[in-house]
């Protein structure tokens, strides 16, 4: 009686399994490499752009294949497909929605509730210089403010009953309730100086929350900069709602 063998998986299965976990893995290498330091924004970017195209390969030429394995009746082939496909469905869906998202809003990255007069960082101009950050910290009133406000018309300065003094401590609770390093607090001046990290690639953003008395009230004004990156995804605004909805709630 003649022994029976296992059919030999061939070698176009296993290279769209393995084409698979290679581009799911680089969404997360290429965030947490950037993170810790291993390279910089500037090849973990790309990165995740080969992730995409990597995924896209997989997609359509599983699709191929496990069309040939039907056709040819190729049995064990297509688990090792249907995973490098299903891989590749979810590095799509999330380059899909990055994409979308940087499509939605305009490509600036330094945000104010006040496009006028913005409040103005202090202790945190030498923090960025020494960090090496890439973006200026100057609120380009002309270039910036039209396009801003009709991105993000719902950003507006708070007004509140509160006094000077328990709005800017109110505001360094907020700020520390979602996570930031508390860089600086004057309250001669009536500001908060803050950065917030990003939990995947690790970029910072720069915050100043400047509060004005007026009357037995006070008005409160929020900025947001990015160190680095033309475009921050709507990052800062949600940033700048987040702060203003957590203040309005105190």
């Amino acid at each position: 009686m003649t022994e029976q063998t296992e059919p030999t998986r061939k070698w176009w299965a296993s290279a769209l399994l393995v084409g698979g976990v290679i581009g799911l893995l680089c969404l997360p290498l290429a965030a947490l490499g950037t993170k810790v330091g291993l390279w910089t924004y500037a090849l973990g970017i790309p990165m995740m752009g080969v992730g995409a195209v990597l995924a896209t390969m997989v997609f359509f030429l599983g699709i191929v294949a496990y069309v040939v394995c039907i056709s040819r009746g190729y049995q064990v082939e297509r688990s090792s497909i249907f995973i490098g496909v299903a891989l590749s469905v979810v590095v799509l869906a999330v380059s899909l929605t990055q994409f979308n998202a940087a499509r939605s809003v305009p490509p600036i990255h330094n945000i104010s509730t006040d496009t006028e007069n913005p409040p103005q960082f202090d202790k945190i101009v030498a923090v960025r210089e020494t960090q090496g950050a890439e973006n200026p910290l100057e609120y380009d009133v002309e270039a910036l403010a039209q396009t801003q406000r009709q991105a993000y018309p719902q950003l507006q300065p708070l007004v509140s009953a509160a006094g000077q003094a328990q709005m800017l401590d109110n505001a360094v609770n907020v700020l520390e309730g979602m996570g930031m390093e508390i860089v600086d607090v004057n309250p001669s001046a009536g500001r908060v100086e803050a950065t917030d990290t990003t939990f995947w690639f690790g970029f910072k953003d720069d915050v100043v929350v400047r509060v004005r008395s007026e009357g037995s009230g006070s008005v409160v004004d929020v900025r947001s900069v990015s160190r680095v990156g033309m475009s921050d995804l709507g990052k800062n605004a949600a940033r700048i709602a987040e702060i203003l909805g957590g203040l309005q709630s105190m």
